[in-house]
């Protein structure tokens, strides 16, 4: 099958279409995530059990507490974020990356060259996201409010003034540097490990560029993502 080329228009509105819609599956899981991350551990003589316990645990308190809905808090952010981060990502990938080698480089490119362009292009498009990488966060951490507090955001929109007016235009790029180094790193481990793994399984005799090469690389991807990410994650929280 020969390569097919893109501009990289077509490729950031197909990764930010791809990206958008990934969000809107997934959303719940990562509120569910948020949540537990923030939750602090019972320390000393606290008896008090953690009121999120587990993954599933965790979403069925949210949906009985907050309502179903709740658990897709943050989904307009995140598909801000997505659109942005996902698109500039994905779509400055293969630029960066021939920028790197030189557009008359022939051959399979060295693994550290696609680590490092992964590493440019996930801090460059988290540095732009940043803001909508923010609200996201914040609107998932709202739990169930008691009677008589007023929420501190009505919204996605209000979000963002209310933490210009109240914070400042640079409060939305709170957390840049820890954020920097970690979607760089997840987007290397992310990136670079689809590219590898994809390299890796057409040399192998009966696969193709096709959907299954494709999808394997994709799960090949996603685990290492994940296993780099989640500490970082963590940690940058």
């Amino acid at each position: 099958m020969a390569d097919l080329k893109f501009s990289f228009a077509e490729t950031f509105l197909c990764s930010a279409f791809a990206a958008c819609f990934a969000e809107f599956c997934t959303i719940p899981l990562d509120t569910a995530k948020v949540r537990l991350q923030l939750q602090k551990k019972a320390v000393g003589d606290e008896v008090n059990l953690p009121k999120y316990r587990g993954l599933l645990g965790t979403m069925a308190t949210i949906a009985k507490e907050e309502r179903l809905s709740a658990l897709w808090k943050g989904i307009v952010a995140g598909l801000h974020r997505q659109c942005i981060y996902g698109g500039l990502r994905i779509g400055l990938y293969e630029p960066v990356k021939t920028l790197l080698v030189g557009a008359d480089y022939v051959g399979d490119i060295p693994l550290y060259q696609k680590i490092i362009a992964a590493l440019l292009t996930g801090a460059l498009a988290i540095t732009v996201a940043n803001p909508t990488d923010l609200v996201k966060v914040r609107l998932q951490a709202e739990g169930k409010f008691p009677a008589g507090i007023a929420r501190r955001y009505y919204g996605t929109l209000d979000a963002y003034y209310t933490i210009v007016r109240e914070e400042g235009l640079a409060a939305l790029w709170t957390g840049l540097g820890p954020n920097i180094a970690r979607n760089a790193i997840v987007n290397a481990a992310e990136l670079a490990s689809y590219d590898q793994v994809k390299q890796t399984i057409l040399k192998i005799p009966g696969f193709s560029d096709n959907v299954l090469t494709h999808l394997l690389a994709g799960l090949g991807a996603g685990f290492f993502a994940v296993c780099i990410g989640s500490p970082i994650d963590v940690v940058g929280i």
